[in-house]
């Protein structure tokens, strides 16, 4: 199948439908919004439904346009490979830059969550300690291959969506018993500011992250091109509503509550509405998601990524080295390895700027996603599917350009700092070094 873009099939392919849905809900979380609660509560006044519910809305789009993309080309590189071949290879390299920072620090942000929950558990042992245990495990699951992976997830999974129902009961049968359900989560007349609710968007859509990592493995899936698309497009949903519905429930079990900390707000709701016992496992349920089964997939799409990347010659040749007996991109996840640690370990007490700077790449590499499919579908091609090929897309363009401009200063200079850096690299690579690599017509 990628033999008609002039590659050889290296990676084994190994996944069905369902196991890319799997790693899809694993990758964004489904109790995502345990670990950055607080921070999009305070954001919003409370409304974090509603914080969900728009940032659900954006990426339907988004989801929509990775579905049409990964039908054309249905290669390894995400953002990467369909920029390069919907637009030009240069806008490829610098959308692939883009999404290289939204992917290299999403392990890095899963290893903090993790450590500040363990550490609100187990004052007595480091955060640190923790980072360093995870990052091992992690590695050596991801060595080891894609199959070895799928089946870790799909026991995660099972524990993740058991805990969720645990506090959802819980929570439903508090709130029950204590006045019942208000509609302020998704609207408060008394403090709602769409700009205030959109700045908490630009936290709340790092939860719905990962359902575009489905399609770094379409290299590696058996069931056809569009296998990609439809486990994109239903893992979305099925978290979408999931997200919703916990912090709804949260939402008003900790209305007028006083917490001790942005970190730990959702754990304390729980201790409040289940007791001890739920709160422990609420923390330890974060931890596994983040620290094992998050990270975990994040560091085998970003890998595919520097594979991909280093296969056409982007990035050093070295990365594209495939392990001759599980047939995996292991130099490239090595390296991740060794950055996530590096920043790990500087961003421990910095959280809310690891996360914008986590989103700013990935809505950056979103929306060359969908110019992508207006300039390939309804210029090059022609495509009379104008709602699909073009109305989508910009919709999605619109939506995801709101939520940038809500996020904080800092870190869209650091962003800005960082596609600069790319170009630099790019620069001196064509110029300095005289790449002769051509521009690809597809």
């Amino acid at each position: 199948m990628i033999e008609q873009f002039g590659y050889k099939q290296e990676l084994k392919r190994a996944l069905s439908f369902w196991d890319l849905l799997v790693y899809g809900l694993i990758f964004m979380v489904p109790i995502a919004p345990f670990g950055v609660y607080g921070y999009v509560a305070e954001a919003s006044k409370g409304m974090v439904a509603l914080a969900y519910l728009i940032g659900m809305a954006g990426m339907i789009f988004t989801a929509l346009s990775y579905a049409r993309m990964s039908e054309a080309f249905p290669v390894a590189g995400s953002v990467y490979a369909y920029a390069q071949r919907g637009i030009h290879e240069t806008v490829g390299f610098i959308s692939g830059w883009a999404i290289l920072l939204d992917y290299i620090l999403i392990p890095s942000l899963c290893y903090v969550v993790s450590a500040n929950a363990l550490t609100s558990l187990v004052p007595a042992i480091p955060a640190w300690v923790w980072i360093v245990l995870f990052l091992a495990v992690n590695t050596v699951i991801n060595v080891r291959g894609v199959e070895f992976t799928a089946r870790a997830n799909k026991i995660t999974l099972i524990i993740l969506f058991a805990v969720l129902v645990l506090f959802l009961i819980t929570g439903v049968t508090a709130l029950l018993g204590s006045g019942g359900f208000t509609v302020k989560p998704i609207y408060d007349a008394e403090h709602f500011d769409l700009n205030l609710v959109m700045s908490a968007v630009s936290i709340a859509v790092l939860s719905f992250l990962g359902f575009d990592a489905i399609s770094t493995l379409s290299e590696e899936v058996k069931g056809g091109s569009k296998a990609v698309g439809r486990a994109s497009v239903a893992a979305l949903f099925t978290v979408g509503f999931l997200f919703i519905a916990q912090t709804w429930v949260a939402s008003d079990l900790g209305r007028g509550m006083q917490v001790a900390s942005l970190d730990t707000a959702f754990y304390e709701i729980a201790g409040a509405a289940g007791g001890v016992w739920l709160k422990t496992v609420s923390i330890l349920a974060t931890v596994l998601s983040w620290g094992i089964s998050a990270a975990l997939v994040a560091q085998a799409a970003i890998s595919r990524i520097l594979f991909s990347m280093g296969r056409d010659r982007k990035l050093p040749a070295v990365l594209a080295k495939v392990h001759p007996r599980y047939q995996t991109p292991y130099v490239s996840t090595m390296l991740v390895a060794v950055v996530s640690l590096i920043v790990s370990l500087g961003f421990q007490d910095h959280m809310p700027l690891l996360t914008n700077l986590v989103n700013f790449g990935a809505l950056t590499g979103f929306v060359v996603l969908h110019l992508s499919v207006i300039i390939h579908f309804t210029i090059r091609q022609k495509s009379r599917q104008v709602i699909a090929h073009l109305l989508c897309p910009l919709i999605g363009m619109g939506v995801i350009a709101y939520v940038m401009a809500s996020m904080e200063p800092l870190a869209i200079k650091a962003g800005i700092v960082w596609l600069a850096l790319g170009a630099v690299y790019l620069f001196i690579r064509s110029r300095v070094f005289k790449d002769k690599s051509t521009t690809m017509e597809w």
